[in-house]
């Protein structure tokens, strides 16, 4: 039987803690009372299974968190070698090492699938990831879940300790550049804090497979960036342009919205909306809406 690290008194790994989520994860553990290790890439590479083993053994964890990953799309599609080994067979290694009484929860992502769809994908769908970042996460998801451990896919990730979508624009503005950005993209923004509780809700319930998990609605790339705007009380242009027109080295899927109907089954509660998560990242920072 698989070790409770849901309670006070647990315990649990987290890889890739000095990433935006990994951060996250480690906090939301705590708060909790759940003893959490945060080891980031020079404490545990996510490449050195047995490091990571020795090192779980030693703090009597339950659970491992892998929140490590290179997750620079582009880059993976010129140097796919590398992002095999991180983000495919050394998850994979570490899911077949870990005893049965340690867990590992796997972050995927909505890249497993071609971007075609019409509805959200459901965790059973076909995948056929386009992209080698897309192929080096799918490949460990199968020998996390048949280790019995949990992989949650998920989508577009922001939080306020990391570089993404949210910083660059907001960056982008402080210096008065002009913004274009995609209109025919569709997928769910979803805020690392709630992505944390999420990952640790899914643990505390003994969810095991594949789970999907994003906020809600589904936007545009283009529509996000207004919102971060509008979150930020500024008046900018937002010009929505074509993925055509912004050509890129790794093809970007057209629709990845993820159905999120398993995880609310197990976890009896809703997903949160991810404006939410947008003012708490400002207001985290100390920035947002000028008072009026």
């Amino acid at each position: 039987m698989t070790a409770d690290a849901s309670g006070a008194g647990a315990r649990a790994v987290v890889l890739g803690a000095a990433g935006q989520l990994g951060r996250e994860v480690a906090d939301e553990l705590r708060r909790r009372g759940i003893d959490a290790l945060a080891a980031d890439r020079r404490r545990a590479d996510v490449t050195d299974t047995e490091a990571i083993v020795a090192l779980a053994a030693r703090f009597g964890a339950a659970a491992v968190y892998n929140c490590a990953a290179r997750t620079d799309v582009d880059g993976c599609e010129s140097e796919p070698e590398a992002a095999m080994e991180v983000n495919g067979r050394a998850p994979a290694r570490l899911a077949a090492a870990l005893p049965r009484t340690c867990r590992l929860i796997h972050v995927s992502t909505d890249y497993v699938f071609d971007g075609r769809g019409r509805r959200p994908y459901r965790e059973g769908d076909p995948t056929a990831p386009g992209t080698a970042y897309g192929r080096s996460k799918l490949d460990a998801e199968q020998a996390v879940a048949d280790a019995g451990g949990l992989v949650v896919r998920t989508s577009w990730v922001f939080g306020p300790e990391g570089r993404n979508f949210v910083s660059a624009i907001a960056a982008r503005l402080g210096r008065g550049e002009p913004l274009r950005v995609v209109s025919d993209q569709i997928g769910c923004p979803t805020y690392a804090p709630y992505l944390a509780r999420a990952l640790v809700d899914l643990q505390a319930a003994g969810a095991a497979g594949i789970v999907h998990y994003c906020n809600v609605p589904a936007a545009s790339w283009h529509g996000f960036a207004i919102a971060i705007v509008g979150a930020l009380g500024l008046n900018a242009e937002v010009a929505p342009v074509a993925t055509a027109d912004l050509p890129r080295p790794a093809v970007r899927p057209a629709y990845s919205v993820l159905d999120v109907a398993r995880f609310e089954s197990l976890t009896n509660r809703r997903v949160e909306e991810w404006a939410a998560g947008l003012d708490d990242y400002f207001e985290r920072l100390g920035q947002g809406k000028a008072e009026t």
